[in-house]
């Protein structure tokens, strides 16, 4: 793996003109209330024409961020990988890959970013490698009990050959989560074959991770989100135990164990690695952040937030939660109260690279199998577009009213929708072939940004894209949509603009006397949020009108709408 030496940092002393100010070295708590914009660079913007999004092409297109008015950016992997896993496959975490570009490109873009005003948040992914790691290239070579097979998790098989898997556990993506080697023993991978798990008890695993860690704090970057929190941590001890039921290999299934307990997920002995984490990143000033990604219950997730630990986690209830005004109450209620005893701020999330982007997802019945839909080509049950636009905006202007930080997916700004058609031989993410074409993943999430109304992939490069863009993008182009009032970038513009005027503080106060289907709550910096949930216009609250995510009807709040007042 790559350990190259530190370039300095280049940020310059004073912001540029017109840009925002960095005020992370006066603020180190700047993350608590930011709202933070995912890019996925394959499909962000694409500088060299070759189809994949890059480095330079996001740095190209960092004004957009500015423009747009979000804190910081996180850049999913863009590490040397198969994509095996869309990058999340790392061969080697210390350095970018050929297709997307240099260290000295990621050294520009978070010189641009800085001096934009952006702060720069990168994933790292500490449970598996690629298989094309040199460490498991070396495991490999070496055989059956050697030191390089113990940085991951190798078993003899079960069976009067060994040719059973050691246990019963599943892969998330589908199917057995042991692979057989040549040599007739298996390694475990929770994810894609091409993703051995690496062994946490292994001290190699544990400082590579810190140089991993320190390599890129040391060039400027401001924070790191945490793929697959809950799952570096795992009981081996002999013999391993089956779980019984392939579904309890689910991350969903954590209540069938006592809290701490289940084989790989979510295991006490977890947090003392995270607890090593926060020493290193508080040692830089100013500290650098981190986010969890960890898929468990929300009590046990604020472990992970807990200031001696990452100090903040994603809050997937949230982005789960059907649209219904009485159970998102609650999961917003809850949420609050889990982040405040972790001493943590809360998370808020709608969209990412893995899940049904929101506006289609909030439009889907709530019993809706996703899956099948997605199979379907969307069309089971059909999601009118423009509903869903409406439910999507409205949605946005609720979740940037909550108290703590936002997470926004790239494109919903333009409020693109799933790309739910996309034909089976263009699918690139590994579920579909792991499961035997059952599943169909999550590819149309993940469709090239529509930068232009017209060109041979609107704008996201010079030739064609990764994956096709259906031509209803062109509509929902940046400039299709740039300084067009009432459009959803300008929605997103103006709401950002104002959330940073407006906030100050963490509190929020629900409002009595609410009607049934709606969200009233007051911040305890002086203004107030109004959702309606319902199918009937409602009348609002005495205060100025600030902002609506769609007209008002005749003075009147519109189903899937929200607004928000001064008061």
């Amino acid at each position: 793996m790559t350990d190259r030496i530190p370039t300095p940092d280049s940020r310059p002393p004073h912001p540029a003109p017109g840009a925002t100010p960095d005020l992370s070295s006066r603020n180190p708590d700047w993350w608590r209330q930011a709202v933070v914009y995912q890019v996925y660079p394959r499909s962000f913007a694409d500088a060299d024409g070759d189809g994949l999004g890059d480095l330079r092409g996001v740095t190209r297109r960092l004004t957009h961020l500015a423009a747009l008015g979000v804190d910081a950016l996180w850049l999913s992997p863009f590490y040397p990988s198969e994509l095996a896993d869309g990058g999340y496959d790392v061969a080697d975490p210390r350095d970018v890959d050929p297709r997307l570009g240099t260290l000295d490109d990621f050294a520009t873009m978070v010189a641009e970013a800085h001096r934009l005003g952006l702060k720069v948040i990168v994933d790292i992914v500490p449970n598996h490698t690629s298989h094309q790691h040199v460490w498991f290239q070396e495991a490999l070579r070496a055989g059956p009990g050697s030191p390089a097979r113990d940085r991951y998790v190798f078993r003899d098989g079960r069976g009067e050959r060994g040719e059973l898997p050691p246990t019963d556990w599943q892969s998330v993506f589908g199917g057995s989560a042991w692979q057989r080697v040549p040599d007739g023993q298996w390694y475990l991978h929770l994810f894609a074959a091409e993703q051995p798990d690496l062994n946490w008890e292994h001290p190699d695993v544990r400082a590579d991770v810190r140089t991993t860690l320190r390599f890129w704090a040391d060039r400027g970057v401001d924070g790191f989100r945490v793929d697959v929190a809950h799952a570096l941590a795992k009981d081996l001890d002999e013999p391993l135990r089956d779980l019984g039921a392939p579904e309890l290999s689910r991350e969903g299934a954590l209540a069938d164990f006592p809290p701490g307990t289940h084989p790989f997920y979510d295991r006490d002995e977890v947090h003392e690695i995270y607890r090593d984490w926060r020493k290193i990143l508080d040692a830089y000033s100013p500290p650098r952040m981190a986010v969890a990604e960890a898929w468990v219950p929300g009590e046990r997730r604020a472990l992970y937030a807990r200031p001696d630990e990452l100090g903040q986690a994603f809050n997937f209830e949230y982005l789960q939660a059907p649209w219904d005004a009485e159970e998102l109450r609650q999961v917003i209620t809850d949420s609050l109260a889990t982040a405040r005893a972790a001493g943590a701020s809360a998370t808020w999330v709608l969209s990412n690279h893995d899940v049904v982007r929101h506006a289609s997802r909030l439009m889907l019945p709530p019993d809706t199998d996703e899956n099948a839909w997605l199979l379907s080509g969307g069309r089971a049950p059909a999601v009118d577009p423009d509903a869903g636009l409406r439910r999507a905006r409205a949605a946005t202007l609720l979740m940037l009213a909550l108290p703590g930080s936002a997470y926004v997916y790239q494109g919903e700004e333009l409020g693109l929708p799933e790309v739910a058609d996309l034909p089976t031989e263009v699918l690139q993410d590994p579920i579909w072939e792991q499961t035997g074409h059952v599943r169909k993943g999550r590819d149309g999430c993940r469709v090239p940004l529509p930068w232009t109304t017209t060109g041979p992939s609107y704008g996201f490069g010079a030739g064609g894209a990764w994956l096709p863009q259906p031509p209803s993008f062109a509509a929902y182009a940046v400039e299709a949509q740039d300084g067009v009032e009432g459009s959803t970038l300008e929605l997103y513009r103006t709401s950002l603009r104002l959330r940073r005027k407006l906030l100050d503080g963490e509190t929020l106060t629900w409002a009595e006397d609410t009607p049934a289907g709606v969200l009233q709550f007051d911040r305890g910096d002086g203004w107030r949020c109004v959702a309606n949930l319902s199918s009937v216009p409602v009348s609002l609250p005495a205060g100025e009108v600030l902002l609506t995510s769609s007209p008002l009807e005749d003075g009147r709040l519109g189903p899937d709408t929200t607004a928000w007042l001064g008061r």
